[in-house]
């Protein structure tokens, strides 16, 4: 057991978990959340306990952990007398699960440093399930020594954590995964409705293109769903465009050349047009099926 204190702040449907997680590793884990009720709701659920301010949280804690909406979010929880900063004693470390901007993961890196204090930037891939399951990929920029301090906290929580290099390494390498996933729907939902158009049993060509060259973890985990017209599973559209922004916005600044990543973020805009914000991002079948 470990009996480190640390804090969490932010409980979503990732961050509820994640704290979960590390309360049952054996740290002491307090936390915060904007909406008092569900801190308290968790303290009852995880015997943790809960702060009233991001501040107030940090306050003796050698980790401070967070998984918020945004880059506003993240300024918010951060920054000013009740920021989380304020309540970090030196040489602490603040590990951000936020996706965000590469942009923010450096300025706070930089205002880290200035209260001599460390930020890191580690965005995660694997959704509800693998936050509720503890088999997160957590992807990390920062300085070395931070990371070492915090990894075993992350392995709680995660079946894979790697430093990827400087500040803003974490929220580059999440960008790339979010491009390859918005390519893989788009390519699995065209796939399916070609299937149904055709007179093909969907289900049959699924098993049978699974083998090969095809397979992709979406593939294996949501044509079922997709060919039920069932999409409360997963990531939701309106946080996938809140992610394909910052890559599009990251491409225009490096020079990168995104044509179907920008064409995908556009068909999720078709989708949340028709209703669909809240849906899970295999919707993209149900646009071609309208």
């Amino acid at each position: 057991m470990s009996g480190q204190r640390v804090a969490f702040i932010g409980l979503g449907v990732m961050g509820y978990p994640m704290a979960g997680h590390l309360q049952k590793a054996g740290y002491q884990v307090c936390v915060y959340n904007r909406t008092t009720a569900k801190a308290e709701q968790w303290a009852a659920e995880h015997g943790g306990s809960f702060a009233p301010t991001p501040r107030a949280a940090a306050i003796g804690a050698e980790l401070v952990f967070c998984c918020v909406g945004n880059d506003d979010d993240l300024r918010s929880v951060t920054l000013g007398e009740e920021g989380a900063f304020a309540g970090m004693a030196s040489d602490t470390v603040f590990v951000d699960h936020t996706t965000a901007s590469a942009d923010v993961a450096r300025e706070l890196y930089v205002e880290a440093a200035g209260k001599k204090v460390a930020f890191l930037d580690a965005p995660v891939s694997g959704g509800q399930a693998g936050a509720e399951n503890g088999v997160l990929t957590v992807m990390v920029g920062g300085d070395q020594s931070a990371f070492d301090r915090a990894q075993k906290a992350i392995d709680s929580f995660a079946k894979s954590v790697r430093l990827m290099g400087d500040s803003g390494a974490g929220q580059l390498t999440k960008m790339v995964n979010q491009i390859c996933i918005g390519g893989l729907v788009q390519a699995l939902a065209e796939g399916l409705h070609f299937a149904r158009q055709a007179g093909l049993d969907q289900h049959a060509v699924i098993e049978v293109i699974s083998k090969g060259a095809a397979q992709s973890w979406q593939m294996e985990n949501r044509y079922k769903t997709m060919i039920d017209d069932q999409f409360d599973f997963g990531f939701a559209v309106d946080w996938m465009r809140k992610d394909l922004g910052i890559v599009l916005d990251e491409a225009r600044n490096n020079g990168a050349k995104l044509p179907v990543t920008a064409l995908v973020d556009q068909f999720y805009g078709d989708v949340q047009a028709m209703g669909g914000g809240r849906w899970d991002t295999s919707s993209l079948l149900k646009r071609l099926q309208k």
